[in-house]
């Protein structure tokens, strides 16, 4: 019997080895391998944004983090290590259990419990570190803004991927404690920012202490990115925006499409997307505004008003119908259709030119040169100098396409109602040469069409980064089908409004050399008060820069809010010169 006894223990032990060893064991040596052997990542560091002189727009900064290691946390142990870390740390239980509630699940190897932990923090917890088996505290990089809110709608944001994105991404050799460019040229230059992660492959003991390092690979970091932007050009924007409810200023190189500077009103701080821990109501404050400061003022579509009448102009001595040399009788206001449309000074200029209509912003001058010419003329120029379609911007995935409207527009239904339920009507047409109501374009869109009378007839392509193009060369330049007269027409009027007309105030800064723009008040065909605009360029005739300021929603006039704001830009951009 004790031979038996003997025999059946003997057999069921041999049974349960074989079972362990022969079916289960690729299974239990990768267990055993994950209780041995650790894989510890190591975060690259994101690479730097700087200006055109290499002054730091962007930058990443080390902070320690404290995390929760689910693997390594024995069975029933949380409760008590939750209360030594509050205690120890001065870090709130509430703080700590909602924090691991959050966390992303089973699969994740750890748990984000508490960020940027102070030098104290760190030295408490690595004192008592090997009786805290489970928590870690780790460094982290994250991404710093120093100069705030300083060209935030260009620079954008990073945050983490989404655990969709995960799917896709892991394949790329992202973790799921990634973070992301979002928006601006964070996300336009990812890959070339990003870097790559490293890590090191560790043996612990039972006790999760390290034994020895197995294997080692330092993380890459990524790469810097030099932008076009001028940081003091920039500065300059974004001050003579502060006291704008709404608006935007482009600045850029006529001659090769090279961005200066793009600021936008209200704007936000990237640093936000920059905090581990942020509320529901701070998130709901920033992307719930009624004020929308996400949305980038430059590159969306607004009526420009009387700034398209270089467009008007252009198009009525395209067409033939009204070559260089027209004059015309202007008028208090001319009727179109059931309305009777008006100068704006209620009484007209008398017979003027191309050049005086500019000057003196007759709005019954361009009334009749639109309305002769025709919506499709029109429309063709506006083409021609680059509306209704993407600038080439690479953040064009946040732009504007705006809207040139006529009559093949409105047989369609204008995009809202039936095909042929919207004929083109006279009122339109009175509209549209005046830049109202049917025209819609973005500040970006504007500066590139003013650089086309800058630089002597070629269409540029903005941009943010040179990557080493020719930016002077097709496609990326090209010349646009206008005839020298046109432009030179064109190009003395713009002259004329600052040299005598409605542009005069320009003049107020007399280290400025030779400007050329056009003024622009628009009603806001959404219903708000009227906005205000100024284009123009320096020096004439052959110019070097490009400003285009818009604010919005301000009444009083372009050569009251706009222009005050270009002028401060290109007070800066002469400085420089001289410097």
């Amino acid at each position: 019997m004790l031979l038996a006894v003997v025999v059946t223990l003997a057999s069921a032990m041999l049974l349960r080895l074989g079972w362990l060893q022969l079916l289960q064991g690729q299974e239990n040596r990768a267990r055993a391998d994950e209780n041995r052997i650790r894989l510890l990542a190591r975060n690259p560091v994101r690479g730097r944004i700087l200006d055109r002189h290499g002054e730091v727009l962007v930058s990443s900064r080390l902070i320690y983090s404290l995390y929760l290691q689910p693997k390594d946390l024995p069975p029933g142990s949380w409760p008590a290590l939750r209360q030594r870390l509050s205690g120890l740390l001065s870090l709130p239980e509430s703080q700590l259990e909602q924090r691991k509630r959050q966390g992303p699940g089973k699969q994740e190897y750890r748990i984000e419990l508490a960020s940027n932990l102070s030098p104290e923090q760190v030295l408490r917890f690595r004192e008592q570190s090997a009786s805290l088996r489970g928590a870690q505290v780790d460094l982290d990089v994250v991404r710093s803004y120093p100069h705030g809110s300083l060209g935030a709608h260009a620079l954008g944001y990073t945050q983490p991927i989404t655990e969709g994105e995960y799917k896709s991404l892991a394949k790329r050799g992202y973790k799921i404690r990634d973070r992301i460019g979002r928006i601006g040229v964070e996300a336009a230059y990812e890959p070339h920012l990003r870097g790559s992660w490293g890590g090191q492959m560790v043996e612990v003991n039972a006790m999760g202490e390290i034994q020895r390092i197995l294997g080692d690979r330092p993380s890459k970091a990524g790469k810097d990115l030099v932008l076009t932007i001028d940081l003091q050009l920039q500065r300059a924007a974004e001050d003579a925006l502060k006291d704008k409810r709404g608006g935007a200023i482009v600045a850029l190189n006529p001659k090769t499409g090279a961005i200066l500077a793009m600021a936008s009103r209200p704007n936000f701080d990237p640093n936000f997307f920059s905090k581990q821990v942020t509320t529901q109501a701070e998130y709901d404050a920033l992307f719930s505004s009624p004020s929308k400061p996400l949305l980038s003022r430059a590159m969306n579509a607004y009526d420009p008003g009387s700034t398209w009448k270089a467009v008007t102009a252009m198009a009525g001595m395209e067409s033939g119908k009204f070559p260089p040399n027209t004059k015309l009788n202007t008028f208090g206001c001319i009727r179109y259709g059931g309305h009777c449309f008006p100068d704006h000074n209620g009484a007209g200029f008398g017979r003027i030119g191309y050049e005086d209509a500019l000057r003196f912003s007759s709005n019954t001058f361009y009334y009749q040169i639109g309305v002769g010419a025709g919506s499709m003329p029109l429309y063709n120029a506006a083409l021609k100098l680059g509306f209704t379609q993407p600038t080439g911007i690479e953040i064009g995935y946040e732009e504007s396409p705006g809207l040139v409207g006529n009559e093949v527009w409105a047989a369609k239904g204008r995009g809202w109602a039936k095909p042929g339920t919207t004929p083109w009507i006279p009122e339109d047409m009175a509209s549209m040469s005046i830049g109202q109501s049917v025209v819609q374009v973005t500040p970006l869109q504007l500066a590139r069409a003013y650089a086309v009378f800058a630089n002597g007839g070629y269409l540029i392509t903005p941009h943010l980064v040179d990557r080493g193009l020719n930016w002077t060369v097709p496609p990326r330049r090209t010349k646009v089908d206008i005839k020298p007269s046109t432009l030179a027409t064109i190009q003395r009027g713009l002259r004329k409004v600052v040299q005598e007309g409605t542009g005069y105030r320009m003049n107020e800064a007399k280290e400025l050399p030779a400007v050329a723009g056009k003024t622009g008040t628009a009603e806001d065909s959404t219903g708000g008060s009227d906005h205000s605009w100024f284009a123009c360029y320096a020096p004439y005739p052959n110019g070097d820069i490009v400003v285009v300021a818009f604010a919005q929603n301000t009444p009083g006039g372009g050569s009251v809010h706009a222009l005050p704001m270009a002028r401060r830009v290109l007070q800066v951009w002469a400085q420089q010169r001289k410097g």
